[in-house]
Formats: C-alpha cells, structure tokens, sequence
C-alpha cells in the first residue's frame, strides 16, 4: 500500500500517513487545524512483513483502508524518577 507521510508544524513527532491515491480531504478539519501547516516527509511503500518505529504496520494499513488516513503521535513522555 503506497502512502504519504506528512508532519504538522504544532505538534512535534506527531505524523499523519495518508493513502497516496487519496489526499487529505478524508482528514477531519479540526485535527488538521491542531497539526498545523503540513510538512511532507517522504513517500512510503507499507508492504506486509515491513516495520515501522513507533506504529505498527497492520494497524496502519487497516487505517489508511477504513479511514484513509492515520496519526502517529509521540510517545508518552515519563517523568525522570529524579
């Protein structure tokens, strides 16, 4: 599956994968407002077996299929024990 990954400008780490044949239309308008100007990072081939850093490959396909998009957010932050 062939997808577009774009970055927001307001919120750091925080990226959107959309479907290539597709385009943002398929992205609620308030969330795209909290994202901020879209940044695009790369063209990305998602293939069955592929890993990804912080998202899990199935889950992103079945999103991109039912939604036409996905969000990866940034990991939780943790307070140092300190």
């Amino acid at each position: 599956m062939k997808c577009v990954v774009y970055k927001g400008v307001r919120k750091s780490e925080a990226y959107l994968f959309v479907k290539r044949d597709s385009d943002i239309s398929k992205v609620p308008s308030d969330l795209l407002e909290a994202l901020g100007t879209l940044e695009k990072v790369m063209n990305l081939e998602l293939s069955p077996g592929q890993t990804l850093a912080r998202a899990d490959p199935d889950t992103v396909r079945q999103q991109l299929r039912d939604k036409g998009f996905y969000l990866q957010l940034p990991p939780a932050e943790t307070e140092s024990p300190l």
